[in-house]
């Protein structure tokens, strides 16, 4: 019995237990999808390959087994490398499959002919060609098993375009079994007293929490740790909800002052890269006492010369520091000095906060905006969050709950990320947590990156609620009046400011051509009404395009020594 490339491509997918697709057909690459389709996997027909392969790497992560992201050849597989090198940097597992030139064309200038395989290996764990059909799901599996082994990342397989209809013998294929689940690895043993002693003797402790820890699923050991230590906790972005960010011992509004001030820092899954200041003075204190969690060796020691390094599965170690606490019975006092400046400091961070979110005044502020979308979302939805002040300012204003249920710009710093996120996450939920809302908020700009995937979001009628906070710009823009005298000026293209984006776009009307919902909306009772409308109907997508002031900016702050587009994201 014989069977194509395509179907054996399809079959080894679903023994490795792949569930969701995302891509773009074509030559030569269309078969493999409809093959997907017939065992059972998922396929979503996106409308760019930076999407299709953003919307894969967040399966990933969310569900711990990699989405595939499917692309045609030359063009389509370069589309896709800002996924692919998202995906790494972000440590999510992802498998990316791309056609290429059939084998007997290469050197001829063959149709889309490129050198994927050697340009894949600086954006991926593992890039490989499968020398024949008989040895395809070997390939896979090694593929699937790289992915999600030791620190999470993208693989790419690229498979010429005669073996797609090439058929082959079942008899004469190497078949093998789904992988095994990663193994998981505990730290040595002293390492975890030595780290508890640096703990015990700590003044000013501070644990950070990072998006490794909520992909390895270790909320319920770091809450228990948390509450049997007393620990001030501080996440990063995509790890907020691993402890609820509404937990007394969350320190987020205090943010600057806890990395300062604080003389051990407990990094569980999170590395001292831009994000968190490499760790450095003056953010930090020069002596700070760093203990350092990580599943990858070599990141512990970057940056910060480390007082004790644990490697190993952020869950298993935590547990290991827990039953190492459970003997000592030792709790930090919450009376202490430093429980009180950081609660003055939050105290006081949250007020200019909620007096920026209480202005009457029109147009519209970012915080007033949050402060009602807060209001009214469900606690335990998805929230996906991109652009420059929208995800800062949305990040402070709008709490996590729940593990795993904030993405964003992430690590690499990602714009265009937003609907190929909101669109894995809606399947996702569909199929795991039926009835769970995705929100997608969205800055101008960032939304234009991949704006025409609402036609995907309606096709497949995922009831995604998209939320644009619209300043006509790039973190900032301008009024209708200042544009008009703009042009009088000259050429746009002379005399328009760069980061000047057209003013009063109806965005949502994009979302009503394609049959959702849209709502434009320039006041509070406007936003408030649109948002009860889109939440109450769980069927259709929707879209509200909310108009704020183009000069709004987040709430004044010292930035130290950083540039302005990377203080913008931190």
């Amino acid at each position: 019995e014989a069977v194509s490339g395509a179907q054996l491509i399809a079959q080894a997918l679903r023994a490795q237990n792949i569930e969701y697709m995302f891509g773009i057909v074509g030559i030569p690459v269309t078969e493999i999808a409809i093959a997907a389709q017939a065992v059972g996997i998922k396929y979503v027909g996106m409308r760019n390959e930076q999407a299709a392969c953003y919307a894969a790497s967040a399966v990933g992560y969310l569900t711990g087994r990699p989405g595939v992201c499917l692309v045609v050849s030359g063009p389509g597989f370069l589309h896709a490398l800002g996924g692919m090198a998202n995906a790494t940097i972000n440590c999510w597992p992802l498998v990316v499959i791309g056609g290429s030139s059939d084998r007997n064309q290469e050197t001829m200038g063959a149709f889309q002919e490129f050198p994927q395989v050697e340009a894949g290996r600086l954006y991926n764990k593992l890039s490989v060609r499968p020398s024949s059909l008989e040895v395809i799901p070997a390939v896979i599996e090694k593929a699937v098993r790289t992915s999600i082994y030791g620190r999470p990342g993208s693989c790419y397989i690229d498979i010429p375009g005669d073996f797609v209809n090439l058929q082959v013998n079942k008899s004469s294929i190497k078949y093998v079994e789904c992988c095994l689940p990663p193994p998981i690895s505990t730290a040595e043993h002293s390492a975890v007293s030595k780290a508890v002693s640096v703990i015990a003797v700590s003044k000013q402790p501070l644990l950070i929490i990072g998006k490794g820890a909520a992909y390895s699923h270790a909320e319920n050991n770091i809450r228990k740790l948390v509450d049997l230590c007393g620990l001030p906790f501080l996440p990063t972005p995509m790890a907020k909800g691993v402890v609820p960010d509404n937990h007394p011992n969350c320190v987020a509004a205090a943010r600057s002052t806890a990395l300062q001030h604080a003389d051990v820092i407990i990094l569980l899954g999170a590395r001292l890269n831009w994000i968190l200041h490499f760790g450095l003075p003056p953010r930090y204190q020069q002596d700070v006492k760093v203990i350092q969690i990580d599943i990858c060796a070599e990141e512990l020691g970057n940056n910060v010369r480390p007082a004790s390094t644990l490697l190993g599965d952020i869950n298993a170690v935590t547990k290991q520091l827990l039953e190492e606490f459970s003997k000592r019975s030792w709790k930090y006092p919450s009376n202490s000095e430093w429980w009180k400046r950081l609660r003055g400091k939050i105290k006081n961070n949250e007020e200019r906060s909620k007096g920026l979110a209480l202005q009457k005044s029109l147009p519209m502020n970012y915080y007033t905006v949050f402060h009602h979308i807060r209001e009214l979302i469900p606690k335990d939805c998805i929230l996906v969050s991109e652009g420059a002040n929208t995800m800062d300012i949305g990040r402070t204003m709008l709490p996590n709950y729940y593990p795993r249920q904030r993405l964003d710009a992430g690590t690499f710093g990602t714009m265009g990320v937003g609907l190929g996120f909101a669109i894995a996450a809606a399947m996702v939920a569909k199929d795991r947590t039926p009835g769970k809302r995705v929100v997608c908020i969205e800055g101008d700009s960032a939304f234009g990156f991949s704006g025409m995937e609402l036609e995907t979001i309606c096709r497949y009628n995922l009831p995604i609620l998209i939320i644009i906070v619209n300043n006509n710009g790039i973190y900032t823009g301008l009024d209708a009046n200042s544009w008009k005298e703009m042009l009088n000026f000259g050429d746009p293209a002379t005399c328009v400011p760069p980061v000047s984006l057209l003013p009063n776009s109806h965005y949502e009307e994009i979302m009503s051509a394609f049959g959702g919902k849209g709502y434009f909306v320039k006041t509070p009772e406007e936003l408030q009404n649109a948002l009860k409308a889109s939440l109450t109907d769980k069927q259709t997508p929707s879209l509200i395009n909310v108009m704020i002031d183009p000069q709004s900016e987040r709430k004044k702050q010292v930035c130290v020594c950083f540039p302005f587009s990377a203080s913008s994201m931190v």
